[in-house]
């Protein structure tokens, strides 16, 4: 196992329903950071959550409107993830956005190589 790399985390909190022009914010999302050449992003459906306006989404049978909590998930090299902040700046609606240093110690079948 090569030595671990240091990495980005960028978080995007959202909901379902957010839509960036015709297509789901989400989906234009990961096709924006696919084209950018970022090393992956994984979007993670919440059964449960509230945001700036404390109304709370649930996925109760009840409450069918396409309104859960999305979380979407990219790790790159802090040089790449800042370059992709400027495309989120264009999406309206985005939601919140943080950043964290992460320790990549795998990345499938190879180490993550420095830059992407």
């Amino acid at each position: 196992m090569q030595a671990p790399q240091s990495a980005v985390l960028l978080r995007i909190y959202t909901e379902e329903g957010k839509m960036n022009d015709r297509r789901p914010l989400y989906e234009d999302i990961v096709l924006k950071a696919r084209e950018a050449k970022l090393a992956g992003a994984t979007v993670l459906r919440g059964p449960m959550g509230f945001g700036q306006h404390a109304s709370i989404h649930t996925a109760k049978i009840l409450d069918l409107s396409a309104r859960l909590p999305l979380v979407i998930e990219i790790v790159d090299s802090e040089e790449k993830i800042r370059s992709f902040l400027a495309e989120l700046d264009t999406m309206k609606e985005v939601g919140l956005v943080t950043t964290e240093k992460v320790e990549v110690v795998h990345y499938g079948g190879r180490a993550m190589q420095p830059g992407g």
